[in-house]
């Protein structure tokens, strides 16, 4: 069963403040693979509508075997932190708690629309949420936030570092050939050519892989599949804020 996890109230805690938690989490970070197996991984998007202050989060469980959904929720939840470069996961990461809290089982990954390690203090959405859960997580961008690289070559599979200075501190990862690539980083105990391969054997097709895009689809509601429910229960219920 998915463990009791305590969803963050970031209302009341300052830029600086904010600032400093981020460098002291990212102490806390662990980039190197964890023991256990990975069956399952969790797809992870959040969304905000900025007019209503609301952040939509989606978690979508699905067996890295086939890549089949076997669990999924949406949920909405207030935003409370202003928008800040650099500290979006301050903004975020309380509605995607909140989803994960929904969930019947644990996943063995997160794999998250957003950065981990690939961040100005090496501590984004992905390394925040990781940590806060308690869960191996990868981040997987669409777009870069730090970093150079050397071209990628257009066929899927290739990639090349994303580096800061001298540091690795992700890849730029080309899922399929003809598509932009994405840009993968550790979140937390995950080596980073762990991370690169998890994304590769989730992706069908598509350049996002099916964890990240299917979650986006049901935060956006594009999505068939409903606001929570199992491939194995078929339950379905509102959305409901959290």
């Amino acid at each position: 069963p998915m463990p009791r996890l305590e969803v963050p109230d970031y209302g009341q805690i300052s830029v600086a403040d904010a600032i400093a938690l981020q460098e002291e989490m990212r102490q806390r970070v662990v980039c190197a693979d964890d023991a256990t197996p990975i069956r399952t991984v969790a797809g992870i998007d959040i969304g905000i509508d900025r007019v209503n202050a609301i952040a939509r989060a989606a978690a979508v469980v699905v067996r890295l075997e086939d890549l089949a959904p076997v669990e999924w929720v949406a949920v909405q939840h207030p935003v409370t932190f202003p928008y800040v470069p650099g500290l979006l996961g301050f903004r975020e990461v309380p509605a995607a708690m909140a989803a994960l809290a929904r969930l019947n089982r644990t996943p063995d990954l997160l794999m998250c629309d957003g950065h981990g390690m690939a961040h100005p203090r090496r501590c984004g959405l992905a390394c925040h949420l990781g940590l806060l859960a308690g869960i191996p997580a990868i981040g997987v961008a669409k777009s870069r936030l730090i970093g150079c690289h050397a071209p990628v070559d257009d066929e899927g599979g290739a990639w090349q570092p994303l580096s800061d200075g001298d540091e690795v501190i992700g890849a730029v990862v080309r899922t399929r050939a003809g598509v932009r690539p994405v840009y993968v980083s550790t979140g937390h105990r995950v080596s980073l050519l762990t991370a690169i391969d998890l994304v590769l054997r989730c992706t069908r097709g598509f350049r996002l892989p099916e964890p990240t895009r299917q979650a986006h689809r049901l935060a956006s509601g594009l999505s068939s599949l409903t606001a929570a429910g199992s491939a194995t229960a078929g339950c379905s219920s509102p959305l409901s804020r959290c």
